[in-house]
């Protein structure tokens, strides 16, 4: 890796102005938030912006340098698709430094209605090779695609070879068993997705049943999972449910855990990725301190000692911590199969 490569942008999660101001205080050199409706695919109770904490938010990351960035990404529904266009609207009036957009019919309105806007392509669009980003690129003006967490990493250099878009990466958060853009089961079993609604496992649609042994969850009445008395008990989403298949109880289509690439860092650099991400919007001003602060610090030091890059236990021990399930991995990334 040549000595003038510049870092990529650590992007960071802000689903609360305090969440915001934890990232930049933290060293996110980008932080991204959405609105408080169905616009974007966080759309939970008592999460997002409206518009004065937007403004608060954007005039705090700015005076301290940082970048902002607006997620638009979920996809706009038949018979009123306003409330997306009023979004991508706001957007371009808050004056952010580019909005992330799903939605193919959503990036033409933005590109006709607000030229000016810089365009980022969600993953939620599920682009997973260049000839789509491509494509974005020649018929929407798209600048940074943000690739779904399915790739190795000789994948995502495949890409990056074979285009002029900035590639956005995930580095840390939740994963999901779906490739993102194409998630069924919530909708499945609610009928609300994240593409539609912006939020998978509506809390709505939630309910925990208390015994006197045990904790049930549910959603829309199915059941999800159960806990022993003094069993820790997490959100009941369909896909990290513990299921009985065939008389075995276990986490049948996928275990709670955490993507980390610390680990691999220095090739992360050296394959030119733009940017890297966290996932995390739901999560709290504390979860985001924690993994910016971490991030931060592994980021600076792999881009300092380029191949003598060792992790630092403290950093796998501070990311543990907030991992999902309490368990980590790298994934897609690393996959030894083609």
């Amino acid at each position: 890796m040549p000595a003038t490569t510049i870092l990529p942008e650590l992007v960071c999660p802000a689903g609360s102005l305090p969440a915001l101001k934890a990232a930049v205080d933290n060293g996110a050199d980008t932080v991204y938030f959405g609105l408080k409706n169905d616009t974007n695919a966080r759309n939970f109770a008592g999460l997002n912006f409206d518009d004065k904490t937007a403004r608060d938010g954007i005039r705090y990351a700015r005076e301290r340098g940082r970048k902002v960035l607006m997620a638009i990404n979920t996809y706009a529904q038949g018979g009123d698709i306003s409330r997306w266009h009023r979004a991508v609207d706001e957007a371009a009036d808050l004056g952010v430094d580019a909005v992330i957009l799903a939605d193919l019919g959503l990036m033409d309105y933005a590109a006709r209605r607000h030229p000016e806007l810089r365009l980022h392509m969600s993953v939620q669009s599920s682009a997973t090779n260049y000839e789509a980003i491509n494509l974005a690129r020649e018929l929407f003006g798209i600048r940074r695609a943000v690739l779904p967490r399915v790739l190795t990493l000789d994948q995502v250099k495949h890409v990056i070879d074979h285009t002029e878009v900035e590639i956005e990466v995930f580095g840390f958060g939740s994963l999901c068993v779906m490739v993102e853009g194409r998630c069924l089961l919530s909708s499945y079993a609610t009928g609300e997705s994240p593409n539609t609604h912006g939020v998978c496992s509506p809390a709505k649609f939630v309910r925990w049943e208390h015994g006197e042994e045990q904790l049930n969850a549910r959603l829309s009445g199915v059941l999800i999972d159960q806990y022993a008395k003094d069993e820790p008990a997490g959100y009941p989403t369909l896909c990290k449910g513990r299921f009985d298949v065939r008389g075995d109880t276990y986490y049948a289509l996928e275990e709670p855990t955490s993507l980390n690439v610390l680990a691999m860092l220095p090739q992360i650099l050296d394959i030119g990725v733009a940017a890297i991400k966290v996932e995390g919007r739901q999560r709290s001003p504390a979860y985001v301190a924690q993994v910016t602060r971490t991030l931060r610090e592994a980021l600076d030091a792999a881009g300092r000692e380029r191949n003598r890059f060792m992790v630092k236990p403290a950093w796998q021990q501070a990311l543990a911590k907030v991992a999902e399930g309490q368990q980590q991995t790298l994934g897609a990334y690393d996959r030894p199969w083609k």
